[in-house]
């Protein structure tokens, strides 16, 4: 059956499924309704819980265990999918209607090669053999830009990186050339660049086979750059769905604006961001009203009285909200409460630059060690030389892809990992020479916030227990009972209750994980925090929620923060200075000002250029990098940089670029400045 682009492709209607859970039900996907065209995008956004990735599955017939759809249509060319049998369902999975899963190191089977991987797709549904299915495994590889694919093909997951795994997934989504690509959240834990890439890939094959896709994300920045229309989902249902231009040019529902006013960016650094008190209601109950009423400032007595009717707000059908302001059958709307969230904070005196932590020549060198006596036989350059410098009361951003050392930066910094060269200097003690317990009674004041906050803690310890630690091992506070008060004290401070203390870490949310280590590390009141990727995991609301935190906290105790992160938009709201890292080199940095308006490294320029934005802005040019971060095992000579440079010269390849001083406290390593600069030095 051919489809003209205006005839639904996908139609969902009214779907429902739910968990039983002992005398309960869990409402997961309470009423879901949206359509897809031939060639279409359609995203799906909204805060984690509130059933996106469930909708998903539901479409495949791929509910986990215990789940039921008890409800709804999912016409697919006008066939109900649910009416098919497991059998028949097999036949569209992977073929008809393909999915590419969020974490593809979990997705990908860790015993078979990529190269097997796709084939089995193949086999499947194309019934390739032989040679044929060789060349197609190939063919596929290219396609998705896998270098050199002959090779690639009997390489195992552990052994490609973050971004060449997601390929991966997108060959064997794309290797029975789908009708229908559903993508949840595919480039959530991919830097920049490589998510540019990843999202260009998709366009580029959903244009050649006029593709449509479901694209489930938490990005607005990835909706408004990828999108053709928006539906916004909450505890269950949708309340919002637009086309892209209506919807980022006038949100209606009052959840749409709040997620609006939470992304962080450069226009706010003054400002609190909004946040959306309270959380994703449970959805093991029946609701009578509005199931956002409870965290909505324009609620009023209606919105917990009557449940919403879905109003269409456009001659065209295509914009609809659920919200009673906008339903032509109710009589009263209240005024527009003034947002509460934001507050300017007006403009600050900066005190002199006082200088808390700085390194001079750090390196970190792996070594690599083979056969039966371990010789050493390479080492993994992970940091090759850095200088920084970290302020009190500022932030320090340090950027760049994963791989390119920053993590190693960070723990190189307080000690956990043992530099190879080079000097950290906290308030005048050389840490590089501490050992034992000096080492240990100078920790008190270098703190760290992982990534993962879930897997930083020990999930067999209270919370109390987890705060406790740091203060029984550095012997502060020997009193029980002013223990527990600071406890209690630094709880409440990071936005939980006292009674937390007595919970587990597997009893909270994401968001309150990351307040909990927070606490950890503010017990010993620090000086210097090093804050890893904090907030990569989060929702937008959660995010604005812990960088508001972040932001009081550095403001209240004068706490300076080395901020390693790949989203700059969270860079231009927290950082004051920026250091641009490239496979263990830092090669640009400056006050966050100039550096995010006037980008001077190439390396940084595209960068800054893949960074998708909710803003238009007209003649913005994406410069793309070609290939992959290179292996910090065999460094490119010269520039490290220069094989994807687009403005690499002969003598980039010949040695590495000194430091160029630039204008203010400009700093870049690129031959193209050497010339204009203030002084050139080697180092």
């Amino acid at each position: 059956m051919t489809l003209d682009n205006d005839t639904p492709l996908l139609e969902v209607d009214n779907l429902k499924t739910w968990f039983p859970d002992g005398d309960r039900t869990v409402r997961a996907v309470d009423g879901v309704s949206f359509t897809i065209r031939r060639g279409e995008t359609c995203a799906i956004l909204g805060e984690s819980g509130c059933g996106k990735s469930i909708t998903a599955l539901s479409l495949m017939q791929l509910v986990p265990a215990g789940g039921r759809i008890v409800s709804g249509e999912i016409l697919f060319h006008g066939q109900d999918l649910l009416q098919y049998s497991e059998r028949q369902m097999r036949t569209v999975r992977g073929n008809r209607i393909a999915m590419i899963f969020q974490e593809p190191m979990t997705s990908l089977n860790p015993v078979l090669t990529t190269g097997e991987q796709i084939a089995e797709v193949l086999q499947q549904h194309l019934g390739l053999k032989g040679d044929a299915l060789r060349q197609r495994v190939e063919a596929l590889l290219h396609q998705v830009g896998i270098p050199d694919p002959h090779k690639r093909q009997q390489d195992y997951p552990h052994q490609l990186s973050g971004g060449m795994k997601q390929r991966i997934m997108i060959a064997m989504a794309l290797a029975a050339e789908p009708e229908l690509l559903i993508a949840d959240e595919p480039t959530t834990a991919l830097d920049v660049t490589i998510q540019a890439q990843v999202l260009d890939l998709l366009r580029e094959l959903q244009q050649q086979h006029h593709m449509a896709m479901l694209l489930i994300t938490h990005d607005l920045a990835v909706v408004a750059d990828r999108a053709d229309k928006v539906a916004v989902m909450y505890a269950g249902q949708i309340v919002e769905l637009a086309p892209r231009e209506q919807f980022f040019a006038e949100p209606r529902h009052p959840y749409t604006r709040k997620l609006f006013a939470a992304v962080p960016g450069r226009g706010k650094r003054r400002q609190k961001l909004e946040v959306i008190k309270g959380s994703v209601p449970t959805l093991d109950r029946e609701f009578s009203g509005c199931r956002f009423a409870d965290r909505c400032e324009e609620a009023w007595p209606l919105c917990r009285e009557r449940r919403p009717a879905w109003t269409v707000l456009d001659e065209a059908g295509e914009h609809g909200v659920r919200c009673h302001r906008y339903d032509p059958d109710v009589d009263f709307v209240p005024q527009v409460v003034p947002s509460r969230g934001v507050r300017e904070a007006g403009a600050v005196d900066q005190p002199p630059l006082s200088t808390v932590l700085q390194t001079r020549d750090l390196k970190v060198h792996f070594p690599i060690r083979k056969g039966l006596f371990k010789r050493i036989v390479g080492r993994v350059y992970a940091v090759d030389g850095i200088d920084l410098n970290l302020y009190r009361g500022r932030t320090t951003a340090l950027v760049g892809e994963s791989g390119c050392g920053k993590t190693t930066v960070g723990k190189a910094l307080l000690q956990l990992i043992e530099p190879t060269a080079g000097q950290v200097d906290y308030l005048g003690q050389e840490l590089t020479t501490l050992g034992g317990a000096r080492l240990r009674r100078m920790r008190k004041h270098l703190q760290i916030i992982f990534q993962d906050p879930f897997a930083s803690m020990n999930p067999r310890m209270m919370v109390g227990n987890i705060i406790e630690e740091g203060m029984l091992t550095q012997g502060v506070m020997p009193d029980e009972a002013e223990r527990t008060r600071r406890i209690d004290q630094l709880l409440e401070q990071v936005g939980l209750s006292a009674e937390a203390r007595q919970r587990y870490p597997h009893e909270f949310s994401g968001g309150q994980r990351q307040r909990i280590c927070i606490a950890r590390a503010l017990a010993l009141e620090p000086d210097v925090i090093v804050c890893d990727e904090p907030t990569s995991a989060l929702d937008v609301s959660v995010q604005a929620q812990t960088l508001n935190l972040l932001k009081q906290l550095q403001q209240d105790y004068a706490l300076s923060y080395l901020f390693i992160t790949h989203s700059l938009s969270v860079v231009e709201y927290l950082a004051d200075d920026i250091a641009v890292m490239y496979l263990g080199r830092i090669v640009e940095r400056g006050p966050v000002e100039q550096l995010m308006s006037d980008p001077k490294h190439p390396y940084t320029q595209a960068l800054l250029s893949a960074v998708p934005t909710i803003e238009k802005q007209s003649g913005r040019e994406v410069i793309k990098l070609e290939g992959e971060l290179p292996s910090p095992i065999d460094p490119p000579g010269g520039c490290h940089f220069h094989p994807r440079c687009p403005q690499a010269m002969a003598v980039c390849k010949q040695a590495y670029p000194g430091v160029t001083q630039l204008d203010g406290e400009r700093e870049v390593r690129c031959y193209l400045y050497e010339e204009k600069g203030r002084g050139t030095r080697d180092e």
